[in-house]
């Protein structure tokens, strides 16, 4: 048996990480501005992480659903005050395509409708329901193809409205930072239109924050810098720092049904440890102050160097999700960055350098990135 090839991968076996570093299976470093596709918030392998992780593996891995856990009480506790939600409920499952699938779920299940509102450009995962509120016509089947989804323009908020007073939407889901779309960011007018839109047409106002989302904005949730609150949020990536888990943070206003909603791995005993020891760690060493400061220091760094230096035309984002728009396709500026750097970067569309950090990263990395970007990019 082989693997089935439906990734372009770089030449590099990654073997081990700290912090911001990881290495190959040659000893070689890299610095790591990428986190697994925003995944690493905490830094590769810290060692409270680990420490947590090992002793919670000696004593239960797994138990299944139909038990207490008492961890995922421990979470949903814990997890409330910090991101400013104490009154909602969570819901927590395996994967950011899983947590959004069971929001529109939801948002169809209360309020009776199957339309859906999603902004052009839009990703919010490959599953069923989440393939048809994403604008990347791709990754859908013909089997996704329900005509539910009406997509369109990022911050034209009278055409939401429009679609909205049609009265037959059940849920709009947004990024207000898109992260696959190119780093295009909501504004407030448009976010607190739309929510007061949501409200009068009996509407779920559903937030992505899968990637933007966990403190990578410099808030806790993206949506928080534009004065708004969803009726559903959903939550990957750094809630996990790299164990697969995700959430569905959920208003008051939804009543459960037993049996409605199910998963048979989500919220397992080493998933919300990883959860906890995250937060732990978030607490400790002040990690969404720290992507707030070091991630407004990133993006003035990009911008001295979009005037500085050649093929940046354009720089996106908020705490540590930027982009660099390119001149150039983003391809040989990663594949150089990784060969010749030794530099991990994600990137959107063609020519989008996407920058993903770990929420650890220092000024000084910062720094040493902007050089070697520097050297690249003067090298094209």
């Amino acid at each position: 048996m082989k693997l089935f090839d439906v990734y372009s991968l770089s030449d590099v076996n990654i073997v081990k990480g700290r912090g911001c570093r990881v290495w190959d299976d040659k000893g070689q470093e890299y610095l790591d501005l990428y986190g697994g596709h925003a995944v690493i918030s905490i830094g590769h392998c810290h060692p409270h992480y680990v420490d947590m992780m090992t002793r919670q593996l000696n004593q239960l891995g797994f138990y299944s659903n139909s038990v207490i856990n008492r961890l995922q009480e421990q979470l949903a506790k814990r997890l409330g005050p910090i991101c400013g939600y104490d009154d909602y409920s969570l819901f927590l499952v395996n994967s950011g395509a899983e947590a959004n699938e069971n929001c529109l779920k939801l948002a169809s299940f209360h309020t009776g409708r199957k339309r859906v509102l999603a902004a052009d450009k839009a990703f919010h995962g490959r599953t069923s329901l989440a393939v048809e509120v994403t604008d990347i016509a791709k990754y859908s089947a013909p089997i996704n193809a329900n005509g539910h989804t009406t997509f369109l323009p990022l911050n034209d908020l009278e055409a939401w409205e429009r679609e909205l007073a049609k009265g037959d939407v059940s849920a709009c889901i947004l990024e207000c930072i898109q992260g696959v779309g190119g780093l295009n960011m909501a504004t407030a007018e448009f976010a607190q239109g739309l929510q007061a839109a949501c409200h009068k047409y009996g509407t779920v106002l559903i937030c992505d924050e899968i990637q933007c989302g966990y403190g990578r904005s410099g808030k806790f949730f993206a949506h928080q810098w534009l004065g708004i609150r969803p009726d559903l949020i959903s939550v990957a990536k750094g809630i996990g720092n790299g164990f697969p888990m995700s959430g569905v943070i959920i208003s008051p206003a939804f009543t459960p049904v037993k049996g409605q909603l199910g998963t048979t791995f989500g919220g397992n005993h080493l998933a919300c440890t990883a959860a906890l020891a995250v937060l732990d760690v978030f607490e400790q060493e002040h990690l969404v102050d720290n992507a707030h400061v070091v991630g407004e220091y990133l993006l003035d760094q990009l911008r001295l160097l979009q005037h500085t230096s050649k093929h940046i035309t354009e720089v996106r984002g908020r705490g540590l999700m930027a982009g660099a728009v390119l001149d150039i396709p983003h391809s040989e500026v990663r594949s150089r960055l990784v060969h010749q750097e030794h530099c991990f970067t994600g990137c959107a569309g063609t020519n989008i350098l996407r920058i993903l950090p770990p929420l650890c990263l220092t000024k000084a990395e910062v720094d040493d990135f902007i050089a070697r970007l520097k050297r690249v990019l003067d090298s094209l």
